[in-house]
């Protein structure tokens, strides 16, 4: 099809947008040019976009665009294929899909290639659709080809509600392994507890170093998926056993710690991260083909599904944002689109 917009495909959309950089309540709505689709993309009538911490740090000025994305925010969206690029599968055209995308999704179309959208089954609600292709993305590249886990051994994650956070424990037990997660408070910990979390530490009033030893029995944590970075990277370090790996996926409480050495020698551990946006559409093609394979049946098939914890409407797009930052949520935010 050609990059121009068919008829039916209004030329100008509804949007959310910032004139600066700032707080939560900088977002607005505002009209934006609808995206016209290249030959490898799809346009994607948008009914929920998902909400995540990037989605935040972009607002407040500390997330650059990568060359050639939507400079709208949101990196995952779900809804009905309506306009396909001349070398996409013309199936393609009219399907239900969420997919991960490089920007753009807090809008009423956006624009994904194609190879990175996921079907998404009659009898999945597409809020609950919109709520995976982030974190699965995000967490199986990193805890399951960084960190090279596999079943039968140890996962510690930090921040165990947070939308990361609940897609670590979901698949790494649906993967066998034991999981250990930190949160917060109480509450936050029984919550991490019905999730299948095998060990909760409140990490306000317990220490996860020594609750990871007396739970390992000594050995000590296979890997550790990060989001804290600061201090928390040496206490990682200490919580890890033999060969463990520590991935860094984000850094809420600073960009730089100091490390002792002798320790990731004795110990021989890795240490590794990413960031997914940034990389090539190719790379998240082939993340995307191997998460259908291995991943997506997890979730068409019902045996796991995303922890909800509200969906705002998209003019609310703000509210959802002090929620998140505001550490209130269980899960996932959505915005609702276009149900």
């Amino acid at each position: 099809m050609s990059e121009n917009l068919p008829g039916n495909i209004p030329k100008t959309m509804q949007a959310i947008g910032f004139a600066q950089p700032g707080g939560p309540e900088v977002l607005a709505v505002e009209a934006a040019k609808t995206p016209t689709v290249g030959a490898g993309d799809v346009l994607i009538r948008v009914a929920y976009a998902g909400v995540n911490r990037p989605d935040c740090i972009q607002r407040m000025g500390m997330y650059p665009v990568p060359a050639g994305a939507s400079p709208i925010i949101g990196l995952e969206v779900a809804g009905e294929v309506v306009v396909i690029g001349a070398d996409v599968p013309p199936e393609m055209l009219g399907a239900r899909v969420c997919a991960l995308t490089p920007g753009g999704g807090y809008a009423e179309f956006c624009k994904a290639p194609w190879d990175h959208c996921l079907p998404v089954p009659d009898d999945m609600p597409l809020d609950v659709a919109a709520a995976i292709p982030e974190t699965l993305f995000t967490v199986w590249h990193n805890v399951f080809e960084r960190g090279l886990a596999r079943d039968g051994e140890t996962l510690m994650v930090h921040g165990g509600t947070s939308g990361i956070g609940t897609m670590a424990i979901m698949l790494a037990k649906a993967f066998d392994m034991k999981v250990i997660a930190t949160c917060g408070d109480e509450a936050k910990c029984e919550a991490a507890r019905g999730f299948g979390a095998d060990l909760v530490v409140n990490y306000k009033t317990g220490d996860f170093v020594e609750e990871a030893a007396a739970f390992t029995k000594g050995k000590g944590v296979d890997v550790v998926l990060d989001m804290v970075g600061g201090d928390y990277v040496p206490r990682n370090l200490q919580a890890l056993g033999e060969d463990g790996r520590h991935v860094s996926i984000a850094m809420l409480t600073g960009p730089k710690t100091e490390l002792f050495i002798p320790l990731v020698m004795s110990k021989r551990l890795t240490l590794t991260g990413s960031m997914l946006r940034p990389r090539t559409d190719a790379f998240k093609a082939a993340l995307a083909d191997e998460i259908a394979h291995n991943a997506w049946p997890l979730f068409t098939s019902g045996e796991l599904k995303p922890v909800m914890d509200q969906a705002f409407p998209l003019a609310q797009a703000s509210a959802a944002h002090a929620k998140m930052e505001a550490g209130e949520h269980i899960g996932k935010i959505v915005l609702e689109v276009a149900p």
